[in-house]
């Protein structure tokens, strides 16, 4: 007989969620939280309910995870009403006592409240409770007001920080998955070197990358490509950006932003040319990469990330480039995009433990040069570089 587990591309272990499930729970002591509500609709920005349940919400259709401090979870998902079967499967809802659905959609303003009222009847079991929302972002008004309305003896605070100060640091099992994630895109770095020539148009080459990355395991994309001439600055951009056609002496500017089986994050840029680089784009390349260091040197347990920032544009201004007003650093996790966030209105601090992407560019007008790579924070700075692609312009 199959059994059904063979069907999972990859899994956490249980111990690795106990670990978490644990680690929650005596936060929710401390603060006096009776339970907690996780929400999210996609995979991209979506890791608080993969951090909880190892289940990734899909497709803008909502997963809800009701976590209480004492008891195993509820899960409440789009899916067939009772008394039909709801999914995920029982066997892959690991620490959950209870799954509910109904089929609502966002598009249909009507079943808007449907897993609002799922939840009332979990949460009404404790009329006064102290409900913690984590990620207020990512919970509808719809379902929210509908919470409101009908608990009215809840307490509802936010639990985000809270939970986020637990999760950015990486435990021993989820850093040998990130380092996983990195081995992926170098190994989809190297294809580029034979894919990219002239005459292709640079969604052929993101498509490329998109199915190597696919076939080792990733089943979340962000391929940012985009090719220009010497003497104009040629940045990443996204797919409807990727029409033009390759052409020789090109630059062609690569990122490779997926997960790995497991479901977490890094990424890897590198530059390209078609021919040897002219010298205004090694100088450029050349100063981001002191950039990343200047950032490496600064990536030590107790840092500011404003410092960090101020930093990385005192260094580029003094060189003649444009600071940055962009995010060019940041955590990640099972959001590509996780905190903390390399900006001055960051209040969390570096830490021990924490996976953090840097990825500087070196740009003014004729030129853009952008080298991108991730490191573990360790207890004295910044650990070795995940990626094993050079830090090089690489000459096709």
């Amino acid at each position: 007989m199959e059994d059904p587990k063979d069907k999972l591309t990859s899994r956490i272990s249980t111990g690795e969620l106990e670990r978490r499930w644990t680690a929650i729970r005596e936060m929710m002591g401390r603060q006096k939280l009776d339970y907690l509500i996780i929400r999210n609709d996609e995979g991209f920005l979506g890791g608080n309910v993969k951090w909880f349940t190892d289940l990734s919400a899909r497709n803008n259709q909502h997963l809800t995870v009701i976590f209480p401090a004492d008891e195993e979870m509820t899960l409440i998902s789009h899916g067939p009403a009772l008394p039909a079967e709801p999914g995920p499967p029982a066997w892959a809802a690991r620490g959950v006592k209870t799954r509910l659905a109904a089929p609502y959609f966002a598009s249909a303003h009507y079943t808007s409240t449907w897993d609002g009222e799922m939840a009332v009847d979990v949460l009404k079991e404790k009329p006064s409770a102290t409900v913690g929302l984590v990620g207020k972002s990512y919970i509808p008004v719809s379902f929210f007001e509908y919470l409101k309305r009908h608990l009215s003896g809840v307490k509802f605070v936010d639990a985000t920080e809270d939970v986020d100060q637990i999760k950015v640091i990486k435990s021993p099992e989820e850093i040998e998955l990130i380092k996983g994630t990195a081995a992926l895109q170098d190994k989809s770095m190297e294809l580029v070197k034979k894919c990219i020539r002239p005459g292709l148009r640079d969604f052929e080459v993101a498509a490329e990358i998109l199915y190597s990355t696919a076939l080792q395991g990733a089943d979340r994309h962000v391929i940012l490509l985009s090719s220009g001439p010497p003497g104009t600055p040629v940045p990443i951009l996204p797919p409807q950006f990727q029409n033009r056609m390759i052409k020789e002496g090109d630059q062609v500017s690569v990122l490779i932003e997926v997960n790995g089986p497991g479901g977490l994050w890094a990424e890897l840029g590198r530059v390209f040319t078609i021919g040897p680089p002219p010298q205004e784009l090694q100088d450029a390349f050349g100063v981001a990469l002191e950039a990343q260091q200047v950032s490496l040197d600064l990536l030590k347990p107790g840092a500011a990330p404003a410092d960090l920032l101020k930093a990385n544009n005192v260094f580029l201004e003094q060189r003649g480039y444009f600071p940055e007003r962009r995010l060019y650093a940041h955590g990640q996790g099972y959001d590509f995009v996780e905190r903390p966030l390399i900006m001055k209105d960051e209040p969390m601090k570096i830490r021990a433990g924490m996976n953090l992407t840097i990825h500087p560019t070196a740009t003014h007008k004729t030129v853009w040069a952008g080298v991108t790579d991730n490191y573990m924070v360790t207890e004295t700075g910044a650990g070795p570089c995940l990626h094993n692609t050079p830090k090089e312009i690489i000459t096709i």
